[in-house]
C-alpha cells in the first residue's frame, strides 16, 4: 500500500494515515467489529489455504508415498477433523461478534457526523464545494465503508499468515517456484492506479449524483406535490435528471477502457504467469528430472493455487483500502473542519445596546457587497423595523446580527463589546428568532414550540404560546391536540398544516422563550392581513419592555416601531420614525404609499364582490 496517492499536482492523499484514522474511529466505537473479523477470517483463511489444501494434503500423501501404516493415516484424519471443528467454531464466533458490532459502530459514527454537522458554520451549507464534501463524508456511513475497511485489514492479516506458511512449505520443496510469484508483486502497483482512477471517476460523478438525489427526493415530497401537478416543472426536473444520468454515463465511458486495461494487466500478472509457469516447471521436474515426487507435485500445485488466491485477496484488499483511504480523506477533513465563527470567552449579560458600526459584508462567491457600510444603534426596550424591497440585504443583516457570518469590515457591538468576544451559544441565546424560511419538524406541536421533549409544565407554556400566535384553536381540533406530530411522513394520524398555520407554530417559539432581543425576519410572510394584524397585536403585548427587531418588506410592522431603518442595495438610505420618514417623502414614503394603495385596491374589490 503506497504512502500517498497523488490526485492532482498539488493534492496528495496519505493512504496509510487515513486507513489508520478509520480503524481508530472503528475501535473507538466498538473494538469487536475489527477483532471479530480478525478471528473469523484468520480461522477461515488459515484453514482453507494452508491446513486443508497444503498441510493435510502433504501429510496424507507423505504417508502414502512412504507406504505408512493405516493407523497413521487415520490418526491424521482425526487431527484434521478436530482442527477443522475448532477453526470453524472460531470462524463462526468471530463473524458473530463483528456482525453484532456493525450496528453499534454505525450508530456511534453517525452520531458523530450529526454532532459535527450541527457545529458547522451556516456558510458551509451555502458552499456547494463543501456540501459535496459533506455528502461524500456521509456516504461513507450509508455505503458501509467502515465495515469494508475492517474486513479488508483483517483479511490482509489472515491471508498474510496463510501466505507465509504456504511459502515456507514451497520453499522446503524447491525455492525456484518462488520466482513465478515475482509478477504478483506488480499487481499492487496496478491496483493502486486503478483505485486512483475509480476515485477520480466517483469524484466527478458527485455533483450529478447530488442532482439525482435532489430530484428523487423532491418528486416524493409533499411540499412540491401541488406545483408538480399544476405546472411543467416536472418535465424540467426530469430533463435535469436525465442530463445528470447522461453526464455520469459519459464519465463512466471515459474511465471504462482505462479500468478495463488495469483489470486485464492485473489478471495477467496475478493469474496467467504464476499458474502457467508453475505448472510447466513442475511438470518438467516431475517428468524429465525425476526430482519431484507425486506428493511434492500435488503440494506445489496446490500451494501455488493457495498463494495465488491469498495474493489476489491481498491485492484486492489493498486496492479497496486505497479507495477507502481516498474517501476517508473527505471524512477526516470534515471532522477536522474548524468553524470560522470562533467562540469568545465572555457570557452575554442582560441586554442594554446593540450597535452596528460601519459594517460591510460580501458572500464568498458574490461579486458585490450585500451589506455596505451600515451603521445604527438599538437600545433596550426599542422596537426597530428594518425595511426594504427584496434583495436589499435584510436577511443578510440578520445573519450578521446572529453571527452566522462575521463582517468583512466594521464591527457589531453588544453592550459596547464586539460580539466576537462572547461565547457563541451565550450570545445567540439572548435572541428569540422567527426566520423568513421558517421550518417545523416531524415531532409533536408542543415539541416544535419548546424545541425539547416536553414536561407537563412545558406543555402548558407551549399552549399559551400557541394561543398568542393564533394557532391553538386549530391545534385543538387534532385528535391528540398539541401532542399531534406535524406532517404525516411517519405517522398516519399526523397533522398537515397550511403555510400560514405552519408559520404561526414557528412564531409560537418566540412567545415561549425568555429572551433579550426578538428578531422577526418576515414573521407574517405567509399570513393574510387579518391574521397578520392579530399576530402583531400579540407580539406587541408579548414583547412589552423587550427589544424587538422587525425585518420586513411589508410595512405594517413599521408603523408600530420606535425607529425605522430603510435598506436599499445593502446600504442605509433612511432612518427615523414613521412620521418623520413620511414627511421626508423619500424611499420609505414611496413604499408605504404603494403598499397602502394595493390594500385599498383589494378592499375595493371585496366591496364590489359583496355588492
Amino acid at each position: 500500500m503506497p504512502r500517498y496517492i497523488k490526485l492532482h499536482e498539488d493534492v496528495k492523499v496519505p493512504v496509510f494515515k487515513n486507513v489508520v484514522y478509520a480503524l481508530k474511529l472503528c475501535m473507538k466505537a466498538d473494538k469487536w467489529l475489527m477483532l471479530g473479523y480478525i478471528i473469523g477470517l484468520t480461522a477461515e483463511q488459515f484453514f482453507s489455504l494452508f491446513v486443508s489444501n497444503i498441510l493435510f494434503l502433504k501429510t496424507l500423501l507423505t504417508v502414502i508415498d512412504s507406504h505408512g501404516e493405516f493407523k497413521a493415516y487415520v490418526k491424521y484424519l482425526l487431527l484434521f477433523l478436530i482442527s477443522s471443528v475448532i477453526l470453524n467454531i472460531l470462524e463462526w464466533w468471530g463473524y458473530y461478534k463483528s456482525h453484532t458490532a456493525t450496528k453499534r459502530v454505525l450508530q456511534k459514527l453517525n452520531n458523530m457526523v450529526f454532532e459535527k454537522a450541527v457545529s458547522l458554520d451556516v456558510s458551509c451549507y451555502e458552499d456547494p464545494a463543501f456540501y459535496d464534501k459533506y455528502q461524500r463524508a456521509t456516504n461513507i456511513m450509508s455505503s458501509g465503508y467502515f465495515d469494508i475497511i475492517c474486513f479488508d485489514v483483517a483479511l490482509i492479516f489472515a491471508n498474510t499468515l496463510a501466505f507465509i506458511c504456504v511459502v515456507a512449505t514451497v520453499t522446503a520443496i524447491n525455492p525456484v517456484y518462488l520466482l513465478f510469484l515475482v509478477p504478483v508483486l506488480f499487481v499492487f502497483a496496478v491496483e493502486l492506479y486503478k483505485s486512483k482512477a475509480v476515485y477520480k471517476r466517483d469524484l466527478e460523478m458527485t455533483k450529478n449524483n447530488r442532482i439525482k438525489a435532489y430530484i428523487q427526493r423532491t418528486v416524493f415530497l409533499k411540499d412540491y406535490s401541488k406545483d408538480m401537478r399544476t405546472s411543467n416543472i416536472f418535465l424540467v426536473l426530469m430533463q435535469r435528471f436525465e442530463a445528470a444520468i447522461k453526464a455520469n454515463i459519459k464519465i463512466l465511458r471515459a474511465y471504462g477502457f482505462k479500468l478495463f486495461l488495469y483489470s486485464m494487466l492485473s489478471s495477467l500478472l496475478s493469474e496467467f504467469i504464476p499458474i502457467i509457469g508453475t505448472y510447466a516447471y513442475a511438470g518438467y521436474e516431475f517428468v524429465f528430472k525425476k526430482g519431484l515426487t507425486v506428493s511434492g507435485f500435488s503440494v506445489v500445485v496446490s500451494s501455488i493455487s493457495s498463494i495465488r488466491n491469498a495474493t489476489l485477496d491481498i491485492a484486492e484488499c489493498f486496492d479497496e483500502l486505497s479507495q477507502m483511504a481516498l474517501f476517508f480523506e473527505n471524512l477526516r477533513s470534515f471532522f477536522n473542519y474548524e468553524p470560522k465563527i470562533v467562540d469568545g470567552t465572555l457570557d452575554a449579560g442582560e441586554f442594554e445596546t446593540l450597535e452596528v458600526k460601519n459594517v460591510s459584508f460580501k458572500y464568498p462567491t458574490a461579486e458585490k457587497k450585500s451589506i455596505d457600510n451600515i451603521s445604527f444603534k438599538i437600545s433596550k426596550g426599542e422596537t426597530v423595523a428594518v425595511v426594504g424591497i427584496n434583495g436589499a440585504g435584510k436577511s443578510t443583516l440578520v445573519k450578521l446580527l446572529l453571527r452566522f457570518y462575521d463582517p468583512d469590515e466594521g464591527e457589531i457591538l453588544y453592550n459596547g463589546v464586539n460580539i466576537k468576544e462572547y461565547k457563541v451559544s451565550s450570545y445567540r441565546n439572548a435572541f428569540a428568532t422567527v426566520f423568513q424560511d421558517y421550518k417545523n419538524f416531524a415531532v409533536s406541536v408542543f415539541e416544535n414550540v419548546m424545541c425539547r421533549e416536553c414536561s407537563v409544565e412545558d406543555k402548558v407554556k407551549a399552549q399559551k404560546a400557541l394561543e398568542q400566535s393564533g394557532i391553538w384553536e386549530k391545534v385543538q381540533t387534532f385528535k391528540k391536540g398539541g401532542d399531534t406530530v406535524l406532517t404525516r411522513e411517519f405517522e398516519e394520524d399526523g397533522a398537515g398544516l397550511s403555510g400560514g398555520e405552519n408559520q404561526k407554530v414557528s412564531t409560537a417559539r418566540l412567545f415561549a422563550r425568555d429572551f433579550q432581543i426578538a428578531v422577526l425576519d418576515e414573521p407574517s410572510s405567509a399570513l393574510d392581513p387579518v391574521a397578520e394584524y392579530k399576530m402583531y397585536e400579540n407580539l406587541v403585548e408579548a414583547t412589552k419592555d423587550k427589544t424587538v427587531i422587525y425585518i420586513s418588506h411589508r410595512l405594517s410592522s413599521a408603523v408600530l416601531s420606535d425607529k425605522i431603518i430603510v435598506l436599499d442595495k445593502g446600504a442605509v438610505v433612511e432612518s427615523g420614525t414613521h412620521a418623520q420618514l413620511m414627511n421626508n417623502n423619500g424611499e420609505y414614503s414611496k413604499m408605504f404609499a404603494l403598499q397602502a394603495s394595493s390594500y385599498k385596491g383589494k378592499e375595493g374589490e371585496n366591496e364590489r364582490e359583496s355588492d
